[in-house]
């Protein structure tokens, strides 16, 4: 699966990515997860299978959902708790059921 994040600037999310990434691989999960810019996320998010958003983002969401609705992806904003405490298992299980959804 190929998880993208979003975020303002797409560093406060860095951390984050690590900690999903751990989650994962503990997991035996093959995922590509990486964290861009809003700036940038238009080119990003046809690459992606599900677009995750910083919650200081949560106003981009609609917007979001225009680029990303023509490829299917689903795309919803980070809980501000398991982003704040950087839960990177709590945040996997959110975009696969984000995923499995559709």
């Amino acid at each position: 699966m190929n998880i993208l994040l979003v975020c303002s600037a797409g560093m406060s999310t860095s951390l984050l990515v690590t900690k999903m990434e751990k989650s994962a691989k503990e997991q035996s999960k093959n995922y590509k997860i990486w964290a861009v810019p809003e700036a940038e996320a238009a080119n990003h998010i046809p690459n992606a299978d599900v677009v995750l958003i910083g919650p200081q983002m949560r106003f981009w969401k609609n917007d979001a959902k225009k680029i990303a609705q023509p490829y299917n992806i689903p795309v919803d904003v980070i809980d501000t708790v398991a982003y704040g405490m950087n839960d990177g298992p709590a945040i996997v299980e959110f975009a696969e059921k984000l995923v499995n959804k559709e």
